[in-house]
């Protein structure tokens, strides 16, 4: 008798503590931001006027403010982690970060595996070449040539769709530096951040010589399922009051010196 009555204490121990552990597994994402106190948010940190340091060292750029704008909303502090691109959704992919905040483009793809905000930004994505190049014109011209684009990037991916051999590199600066040397044939980025490396450098040798027609929507993935749900209704929220209260379009004007925030 006694054997059978601790059997079923054990059995209804166990089921105690499946039950807790299962609650415990419940809990939003977005509760669980609130719980820490921070909004984690993954970025590259080299990538201006996006994502960038300063002269002083400062992490700073149209993503940063939006990322502080977005955890403030929500009442946390804004913990970013920087790293190379392909890092930044491994990391989504491992719960690490919350959000990744890094110009990133929406695609099917990626809708796959990740929840997106609203988009906050519309982008074209230009084909840049050396100044004195004059055999690559249009996208198609990018057959048999090489190109220098982050590495999972949908630029890397738009030129391998036309047949380029692409050049991993971590930052625009590395990007431009290789076009210019000749390393490689040309480069694919956001107009935006081509305009601004141009107004940072107007001597370097690069030209622009085709855009895509339409533009991309740029917006915040974060990990997929129902316990996202939450974050994502928060991030949504905060990009409406930026938008309502005039930040976004200010944010946009400070960094790229055009608004990018309307399609």
């Amino acid at each position: 008798m006694m054997k059978r009555l601790l059997a079923m204490t054990l059995i209804c121990l166990m089921a105690l503590a499946l039950f807790a552990g299962c609650a415990g597994q419940t809990g939003s994402r977005l509760d669980a931001v609130k719980k820490n106190g921070k909004l984690t948010i993954a970025m590259e940190g080299t990538w201006s006027p996006w994502t960038y340091h300063d002269e002083s060292g400062k992490l700073v750029g149209f993503d940063v403010e939006i990322g502080q704008y977005i955890a403030e909303y929500i009442g946390v502090e804004a913990e970013f982690i920087e790293g190379e691109w392909d890092g930044l959704f491994a990391g989504l992919d491992s719960g690490r970060y919350d959000l990744v905040i890094n110009g990133v483009d929406i695609t099917d793809e990626r809708r796959e595996k990740y929840d997106f905000s609203d988009p906050y930004a519309y982008i074209r994505t230009v084909l840049v070449v050396r100044s004195d190049n004059e055999e690559i014109k249009s996208f198609e011209d990018l057959a048999g040539k090489t190109t220098s684009n982050s590495i999972g990037s949908t630029y890397m991916e738009l030129a391998e769709q036309y047949g380029a051999k692409v050049e991993g590199v971590d930052s625009l600066g590395e990007t431009m530096q290789m076009v210019i040397s000749g390393r490689v044939d040309a480069t694919l980025n956001a107009e935006v951040s081509v305009a601004d490396y141009l107004r940072e450098h107007p001597e370097a040798e690069i030209k622009q010589v085709a855009a895509t027609a339409e533009a991309n929507r740029v917006a915040i993935p974060m990990p997929k399922g129902e316990n996202s749900a939450d974050l994502k209704k928060a991030v949504d929220e905060a990009i409406a009051a930026m938008r309502a209260d005039g930040t976004l379009a200010a944010l946009s004007m400070k960094y790229f010196g055009i608004d990018i925030t309307n399609n």
